[in-house]
């Protein structure tokens, strides 16, 4: 039986921000969002996220997810204390290959597959998440024994000249038998310059009570990288949005320039997708085989046909694209968009609700909401449908092969027949008839004895 407890309880001083640090964000969603995410994928028992400053606000974040329990945890009298606090939601115990894997909420990245080998490394002991630093000054080091199990942890500022020389590191992170970590945590003292109760004293107890403890690192140095400040929040989005790029890559994508590229959900891409600068995706996006995507476009909950173009500064979302179409530039995409195959949205024009049937095209200045529209029909520049009464939202049917005339305003309800043609700045009111042409415009006339004023002199 597998508990996880997520430590999400500190004010984070330096973010300067009145939001609890472990709802800032990191590529689109609140960083405890990224914990949960990843230890979900270890199919635990028990998720106890334990809370302290903030705490209304960080429950309320996680309202709808039924299979979070909250402890809190006030006053904050450090990570020993954090845990002791989760300790009466814990399950389990009576059987030795129970665990309890501590996370922290402001570590956002630390992958499934290093989180399954530290839990592989605690099979009938318990164990540290470590990493080996270049520069390991002020992290707490890790003395191993002969042959190899973890010792101690020695902070910093207690260590002597040969431990300072040792590169590996404590991240914090450990997994040990439920059981145990319960009695443990129930013998740590506050005993310091902090008056904290620390979690990392249960490794001298372990020690100290015959069992073992072994030590994993991540496959990753990123991986273990936490957030107390905007600069770190920020140095963090860029390196994780580097190794969603890499990924990508890897997978076949081509990204025009990798450090110009935002993910902030998921993103699957057949064959020779290509991604060019300054684009940012969110939530899920589908891009199919062939599909190119312009500079500086905005992607949000969108399917993408294979072969289709979206060009330059488009946005995009809740919307479906079929493929070959041609999107842009400057065309936004709104909720429940359909565009269908071949089918050409231009420069700025607004879809929203709507269907566009397979080879039409409006490719200039206008839009489209709560509309039905064919296949092959020509939609001209500055045609809107008039949706809106003020109350209520009324659709506008444009049947196949229809051609609708520049400037025209389709005041809805309203339907145009098959093959239909409005003129040019038509206020069409009524249905059109198919294959006929209507047209509501002034009759044009000339002013003969019209003629230009003329500046007055000055008095």
């Amino acid at each position: 039986m597998l508990n996880i407890v997520i430590l999400a309880a500190g004010l984070g001083k330096r973010m300067q921000s009145d939001l609890p640090k472990v709802l800032h964000t990191l590529a689109g969603k609140p960083m405890l969002s990224h914990v949960l995410d990843n230890a979900r994928q270890l199919g635990p028992d028990r998720i106890v996220v334990v809370v302290g400053h903030g705490a209304d606000q960080v429950r309320a974040a996680f309202a709808d997810q039924e299979d979070l329990q909250f402890a809190l945890q006030s006053p904050q009298q450090g990570t020993g204390h954090a845990v002791q606090q989760a300790l009466p939601l814990l399950m389990g115990g009576g059987n030795p290959d129970d665990a309890t894997l501590v996370l922290y909420g402001d570590v956002p990245l630390v992958q499934p597959a290093t989180l399954r080998g530290l839990l592989d490394a605690r099979a009938g002991a318990a164990a540290i998440l470590t990493e080996t630093l270049a520069d390991p000054s002020g992290y707490g080091r890790i003395v191993r024994s002969a042959a190899g199990d973890v010792l101690r942890i020695v902070e910093h500022k207690d260590a002597s000249a040969e431990e300072l020389a040792i590169a590996e590191v404590n991240t914090g992170i450990l997994a040990a038998p439920t059981a145990k970590l319960k009695d443990w945590l129930g013998r740590i003292d506050n005993n310091n310059a902090q008056g904290e109760y620390y979690l990392t004293d249960i490794v001298g107890l372990a020690v100290a009570d015959g069992v073992p403890v072994r030590a994993a690192q991540p496959a990753a140095g990123w991986e273990t990288l936490g957030v107390n400040s905007r600069v770190q929040q920020a140095q963090l989005e860029r390196i994780w949005q580097g190794e969603q790029a890499r990924r990508l890559l890897e997978q076949g994508v081509t990204l025009a320039d990798p450090a110009r590229f935002d993910l902030r959900g998921t993103l699957e891409c057949g064959r020779d997708v290509f991604i060019d600068v300054g684009c940012v995706f969110e939530g899920r996006v589908g891009l199919a085989d062939g599909v190119r995507i312009g500079p500086h476009c905005v992607i949000k909950d969108a399917d993408i046909g294979a072969g289709t173009h979206i060009e330059a500064y488009s946005h995009l979302q809740q919307a479906r694209v079929a493929g070959d179409a041609r999107i842009g530039p400057y065309a936004r995409l709104r909720p429940g968009a359909d565009i269908g195959p071949q089918a050409h949205v231009g420069n700025f024009v607004e879809i929203k609700k709507s269907v566009l049937g397979q080879g039409s095209k409006a490719n200039h200045l206008a839009y489209i909401g709560d509309a039905q529209v064919g296949a092959r029909v020509n939609i001209g520049a500055g045609t809107i449908t008039c949706n809106y009464d003020g109350v209520n939202k009324h659709q506008t049917i444009i049947e196949d092969d229809a051609f609708i005339g520049s400037d025209t305003q389709l005041v809805a309800p309203v339907r145009v027949g098959r093959g239909a043609t409005l003129g040019a700045g038509t206020t069409l009111t009524a249905n059109a008839p198919a294959d006929k042409l209507t047209l509501s415009r002034a009759q044009q006339k000339t002013i003969e004895t019209w003629k230009r004023p003329a500046k007055k002199n000055a008095s």
